[in-house]
């Protein structure tokens, strides 16, 4: 339903575009913001296919843009500091309301030549080594740490396994359980299996409202279980992989509400929810002692409800 409502306002914007000045387009004008009005309201309840249609979405800010929207002073660093850099993965040290953090995300890049520059959003090795790299810097210096997750997953190329992309995953993974700062993990877009759970161990997690998180994507998953990609909707029905799914089972902690259609409709205004969202994350996270011991608690915990409801269910 989702993409069928994109062409059409993609359709309406056009014609709003060709029409004058004079009365009887004015007029005109307002019929068809009307009626793009009332297809974004039809947008008010989404099917998880929907949702992943949306997360996808190549007009979706990306971290680049949040960076840019909430934060100053940003400088980059690039390079793992021992083979190469990777474009796919974004970082640097920046102010957040005047007080300096890391921040790091997956980049997906806005155009083809990008997109290439990026490889999609799925970093090699490397990439988790750059970000490993960050944390550490974070952890020394004391700097709470912001991460914008963004990724079909961790890139599966033959050389990326040479390279030891499982490891440089697992250190990503053994670092962020050791951080003793504020970590603050936000799923903008797709949450992808390892290549999103190597930014996402946060002390709270929060997920933009079409935002998706999952071990696969719904075409694998449904390639695996039935043998047809095809039935990837029916595959995003039953994954459990939204924003709402996951809230639900204690894997996020805060949902980000978007405007009618997604993000990417009303980009300002997604600015200001998550730069509240943060403010009050960070405030929160800087009055617990122990922030390593509250990590490892929270996915201790993680999933106890739903295996105590599965168990009552069975008896």
């Amino acid at each position: 339903m989702m993409e069928q409502t994109e062409r059409q306002l993609q359709s309406l914007r056009a014609q709003i575009g060709q029409l004058g000045d004079d009365a009887a387009s004015q007029i005109r004008r307002e019929q068809l913001r009307r009626d793009m009005k009332q297809l974004l309201e039809a947008c008010r309840t989404l099917s998880p296919a929907d949702k992943v249609y949306l997360a996808r979405h190549p007009s979706r800010p990306g971290t680049a843009d949040y960076i840019s929207a909430l934060f100053t002073d940003f400088f980059e660093q690039q390079g793992d500091r021992l083979s190469a850099e990777d474009g796919s993965i974004y970082g640097g040290i920046a102010l957040f309301h005047g007080k300096p953090v890391t921040v790091m995300g997956h980049r997906k890049g806005k155009d083809l030549q990008e997109n290439l520059r990026c490889n999609f959003g799925m970093p090699n090795p490397e990439g988790y080594r750059k970000a490993l790299r960050l944390m550490e810097g974070a952890e020394k210096f004391r700097r709470p740490i912001i991460t914008f997750i963004d990724t079909p997953g961790a890139y599966p190329g033959m050389a990326a396994e040479e390279k030891g992309q499982g490891s440089a995953i697992a250190h990503c993974l053994a670092a962020m359980s050791r951080l003793t700062v504020p970590f603050i993990a936000v799923v903008t877009g797709e949450g992808g299996s390892g290549g999103a759970l190597a930014l996402g161990m946060g002390n709270s997690v929060l997920m933009l409202e079409h935002a998706i998180y999952s071990v696969l994507s719904p075409e694998g998953f449904a390639s695996i279980l039935w043998k047809d990609s095809s039935r990837s909707g029916e595959a995003a029905q039953v994954m459990g992989l939204t924003a709402q799914d996951l809230l639900n089972l204690g894997v996020i902690d805060e949902i980000i509400p978007e405007p009618l259609g997604g993000a990417h409709q009303n980009p300002k205004q997604i600015y200001r929810r998550l730069d509240a969202a943060l403010t009050e994350q960070l405030e929160r996270l800087s009055k617990i002692k122990d922030l390593q011991r509250h990590r490892f608690g929270k996915y201790r915990a993680m999933g106890n409800g739903f295996l105590y409801d599965a168990g009552r269910d069975s008896q």
